[in-house]
Order: C-alpha cells, then structure tokens, then sequence
C-alpha cells in the first residue's frame, strides 16, 4: 500500500520577503520592497481566446505604502476584474505540488502482508497602493478607466512613452525603483495598458482577515501570454514564479523558452522524507543551475470529466467545478457524472515552475498549448523494508541483498538529482551490509553441521575421497545383492 505527501507550500519553499505579482510594486516614499515568488492561475479558452489570470503573493508590509503596475493588452471593464478567496491557490499548490509516495515490502517468509498508513497532506499565499491623482502636464498618460473592486483601488492606465508614465507615477509620490522606463517601453511600443491597483484600506480593515485578496483579470485577446519583465525591475536576484494552466486541448509549454519535465519517479532514500521541502529545493536547484533559461513542468495532467483518474497517488482531491469556474474556465458544463466529476468536459492542468532574472528571461513569458495530454507528475518514491522478527526464513538473505543494492540505487538518484553528497550517509548504506555478512556466516555454520564429523578434522583430501569411494562401493554391493535376494 502507498501513502503520499505533498510538498508543503512548494512556494514557500522559495518565498523571501515581499512577493510579486506578474508586474512589479511602487512604493511610497523609500519602501524596501523586494519581489522573490508568486503563484498565478491562467485558464485560456483557445476557442474564444478569453485569458483569465488570477494573481497572487505574500507581501510584508504596510499596505497602505504599496502599489501595483501589471501590463494588460486592453482597457479592462469592471466585470473583467473581481477579486477571489485566496485558498484557491492554495487548493491548486496542494493538488499539483511535487510528491512523495511511500511503498512498503511485503515481508518475504510469508504469503501475504500489507502495511497500511493514512495518506498525509499539507498546503500554502498577496498586494497594493495609495491614493493618484490625474494631471495632464504628464505626457502621453491617461487615466482610461477607475474602479473600486473589492480592497483595491484600481486605474487602467495608457500611455505613449515611458518617461511620462515613469514621471506621473514619481510624481504622485510612488518611488520607482532603477531602469523601470526602460523596461516599460516595449510595453508602451505595444500599445499595451497598465493595470494598477493599490489597497484602500478602510474597505480592507471592514473584511475579515489581515491579507489581500487575489486579483483576477479576464480580457480576450489573440496572445496567450504572461508578462513578467516588470517584475524584474525591482527584484535582486532571481525570483520564483508558479503558473498554473488550465486549458482544452493538452500540456501548456512556452514557445519562446525551453519547457523541461523534473525529475520524477525516482527512488530514493528513506532519510528524504523528514526533509522533503529541502530535497525538493536542492533538485530544482540543480535541475535549474544546468538551464537557467527553461521552464519546468512539475505537473500535467488530463482532468477530462470522464478521466476517472485524475492523480496516481492523489495529494488531495482534484479541483472540483466551483473552484474551475472561480479560476476563470468557462468551457465545461456543470453537471455530476458517473466518472466521479462534478463536470463534463475537455480540461487540462499543467503546472509550470521558472525561477527567472533578466539575463536569462529577457522576454516575457509565450505560451502554447499543445496535443500532448500525456500524464506527468513530479513523483518521489520511498520503499520501506519488510520488518522481520524471524530471520530463519531462507528466503531473508536474498532479500537483504536485494534491499542492499536497492539503497545503493537510491543513494546514485540522490546524489544524481541533487547537490547531496552520498558520503553524509554512509550508515544508511551499511545496516544492511551488517545483517547480510551475519547471515551468510551463520548460514554457513549451518552448512557444516552437516558434514560428518571427521570432515571437521584435520585429514587430508586425498583420504577423503579415498574414504568416499569405498562408501560408494559399498553401497553398489549391498544394492546389487539386495536386488538379487528380491528375485530370488
């Protein structure tokens, strides 16, 4: 039987400080603020080339001193931003995260013998601005639409070159963090808008909960992209970025960088799993320090409402039509089915880890979806040795040997996969080199008790196969004469 645990909060794994949507924060006055991971939902009808993105991250900080600019490809309309319960991230962090799956022997001395344990699950997190005012001495800029949609006060603004937008933002107070008008101009060149949102924190305080809801955005558009140039221009460092896709047709991969499965279905020593969080760390770490430049998929799977089978092993249950329609999939018909959905329809859930800097993501993120619909899961297996009392059995030795190499192949994934160095774990090697050398001893005492007495003294070879042949003849003569008295 198997037991699986998810990777706790794969981001929180990653997150430092303040956290960023696909854009980058503003603000006020000197505001230390650093993005370093985000989650965002993007659900694409390919049929209507109607975009949902729903974004989300952990900010620390004063809300009142935060802002944020994301670059959108048209003037949204107040129906097209809401905002949403944050555990919908968290059901699809806790659904798709990277597994571990724990198998356990059979003991070998008898017919049948399960062993059993409950399935182990676990889970995973937002932001903001102030009040802007409209003067027209900023060139090119526009306030295209204003809306006040949950916590946020929202702005959809144009503009025609970035100094202007640059100097609007400055001007109102917003501090802009080095080499943002650089990065705004292809966006400008792009006729694209500017989505900004800030928290009025009086609607903030009236709700339940010190936290910022996640914002979504619906818009139709021929592009099937994520903007994450922005986000950059006030990171240090690298930052990490979590995409789930839900789509029609197959995996979603990115056209404009190499798109890379983890490793997966590797076995790998028991000790992993009190610290999973770090084992997964140092494989994407190595996995990611080869190929700074690709994308990940950690998860892939055909949700199709007559796929019964929707995980193998299962973190928990896959998301249910409530929370597909939430994420913004607007294709599926709602309506219980035999195959255990609560929907009918063409769904599939790609899960896409990058960990991104400018040098090695200077554009941003352009999606395709494709035919593949083959099953993927980013899948770590523990296998737990029989425990056996009774060591009598003849059929404990070869299955300690099989057990010892068994750890010597984990040991080789562990250190192939990650920065781990099979040195630290010498006595996981050696218990069970321990218990076979024991073994064979014994077993070859029992051997010997065998032979007869004299073949433990000292009496030479030659003697004994003497002695051995006059057994073999004696024993010819009495057979011949027993058969002889028989006929008779």
């Amino acid at each position: 039987m198997k037991k699986t645990n998810l990777l706790f909060g794969t981001l929180t794994a990653f997150t430092i400080s303040a956290n960023a949507f696909c854009g980058f924060y503003v603000a006020k006055a000197d505001g230390n603020l650093f993005n370093k991971s985000s989650q965002v939902i993007l659900a694409r009808n390919s049929e209507t080339n109607r975009n949902t993105i729903t974004m989300a991250n952990d900010y620390q900080g004063d809300f009142s001193e935060f802002a944020m600019v994301v670059p959108v490809p048209v003037i949204l309309k107040k129906n097209e931003i809401k905002v949403v319960q944050k555990d919908l991230f968290e059901r699809f962090d806790s659904y798709s995260a990277p597994r571990l799956a724990e198998y356990f022997d059979r003991n070998p001395c008898y017919q049948e013998r399960k062993r059993y344990k409950n399935f182990a699950m676990t889970d995973s997190n937002l932001k903001i601005f102030e009040k802007v005012t409209m003067n027209n001495k900023y060139e090119g800029v526009k306030i295209e639409a204003k809306y006040e949609i949950g916590e946020y006060d929202i702005l959809i603004l144009s503009a025609t070159e970035s100094n202007g937008l640059k100097n609007w933002l400055t001007n109102n107070d917003y501090k802009i963090p080095s080499g943002a008008d650089e990065v705004l101009t292809p966006y400008i060149k792009d006729n694209m808008k500017f989505f900004v949102a800030k928290v009025n924190t009086t609607r903030l305080n009236q709700r339940r909960g010190n936290y910022l809801s996640p914002i979504q955005i619906s818009f139709t558009h021929k592009k099937f992209m994520l903007p994450i140039r922005l986000g950059m221009a006030n990171a240090k460092g690298t930052q990490d970025l979590i995409v789930y896709t839900l789509t029609q047709n197959g995996r979603v991969e990115t056209s404009n960088y190499q798109t890379q499965e983890m490793p997966s279905n590797q076995k790998i020593p028991l000790f992993v799993e009190g610290v999973f969080g770090d084992f997964y760390k140092s494989v994407y770490s190595k996995k990611w320090t080869n190929n700074k430049s690709s994308v990940f998929v950690e998860y892939a799977w055909d949700l199709d409402g007559k796929n019964f089978t929707k995980c193998d092993p299962c973190n928990t249950t896959p998301p249910a039509s409530q929370e597909l329609l939430n994420a913004g999939v607007d294709w599926l018909k709602i309506k219980q089915n035999k195959w255990g959905a609560d929907y009918q329809g063409d769904l599939h859930f790609t899960r896409l880890h990058l960990r991104y800097d400018r040098e090695h993501f200077p554009q941003d993120l352009a999606f395709t979806e494709t035919k593949n619909k083959q099953n993927f899961q980013c899948r770590y297996v523990l296998t737990h040795p029989a425990r056996i009392s009774d060591e009598t059995c003849d059929q404990v030795l070869p299955y300690y040997k099989n057990v010892q190499k068994r750890r010597g192949d984990e040991m080789n994934n562990l250190t192939d996969i990650t920065w781990w160095e099979a040195d630290r774990y010498q006595a996981y090697l050696k218990k069970y080199k321990t218990k076979i050398a024991s073994l064979e001893v014994q077993e070859e005492e029992n051997k010997n008790s065998f032979l007869p007495v004299f073949t433990k003294k000292n009496i030479s070879p030659q003697l004994l196969i003497f002695s051995a042949g006059i057994l073999f003849s004696l024993c010819s003569i009495f057979g011949v004469a027993f058969i002889k008295k028989k006929q008779l």
